[in-house]
């Protein structure tokens, strides 16, 4: 049987798997389904037709560490995820951030606070997504991709497996080290090949393409592809593998 807080609002279809534990305040709309082993912390609101397998933590708050250079914010508000979204096994997903419409989260994916993942966004197997990040509509982030704090992804980007993306040329040394932190903008379109990584603040442009290996020190300009380590521009992309030209 689950553990339901009192407070909690469930529509009367929703369906529990095993040694589920409600938290207090918590929203489950209609036609949800729940696995086994999960745990839904206070406050988080759940839209209709969620699937949420077994062993997720949804709705977590953060506990930083001694070093943590972010500061604690008791005032998150609550996680949002809305309909048709799907919550894969061992899943966590922490309070504060916004899942939109047709979302997917794999399995053992993490996504951190004061995220928002856009409609039909595909959070891949084992990705990690930091705080403070903003991922696009349609965007795919495959398997073991890693999505550094306060990075922002547009629309229908693809990022292959075990992308890495960085935030701090100091590696948390020197002056000024809090405050200038950046991640990378990736925007709409862009394709960033398998085992890349993306310095910190760097740009890449509209349609271009990060090849398998690269190592982006610099901005990418829109529709060129990129190789080698340091990345340099080789060619442009081809017009008719274009998004807004298939379209």
């Amino acid at each position: 049987m689950p553990k339901i807080d009192p407070s909690a609002s469930c529509a009367p279809d929703v369906a529990f798997g095993e040694n589920v534990v409600v938290g207090a305040g918590v929203k489950l709309g209609a036609g949800v389904i729940i696995g086994n082993n999960v745990v839904l912390h206070p406050r988080t609101v759940i839209g209709k037709a969620v699937y949420i397998a077994d062993n997720a933590v949804v709705g977590k708050a953060p506990r930083l560490g001694a070093t943590s250079t972010l500061k604690p914010d008791d005032n998150l508000p609550n996680l949002v995820i809305d309909e048709n979204c799907s919550i894969g096994t061992g899943a966590v997903v922490f309070a504060g951030s916004s899942i939109g419409p047709g979302a997917t989260i794999g399995d053992q994916a993490v996504v951190r606070e004061r995220c928002r993942i856009s409609e039909r966004a595909l959070i891949g197997c084992r990705v990690v997504v930091e705080n403070d990040v903003m991922i696009g509509a349609g965007t795919k982030i495959q398997t073991g991709a890693y999505i550094t704090a306060y990075v922002t992804i547009e629309d229908d980007v693809f990022i292959a497996p075990m992308v890495t993306t960085t935030n701090d040329n100091a590696m948390g040394r020197g002056a000024g080290r809090f405050e200038n932190k950046k991640g990378a903008r990736i925007k709409s379109g862009a394709r960033i090949g398998a085992a890349a990584v993306l310095l910190p603040a760097v740009t890449i442009g509209r349609e271009a393409f990060v090849a398998a290996g690269a190592i982006v020190t610099r901005d990418v300009p829109d529709g060129r592809l990129v190789m080698g380590a340091p990345a340099r521009i080789v060619r442009d992309v081809p017009k008719d593998e274009w998004l807004e030209v298939s379209k």
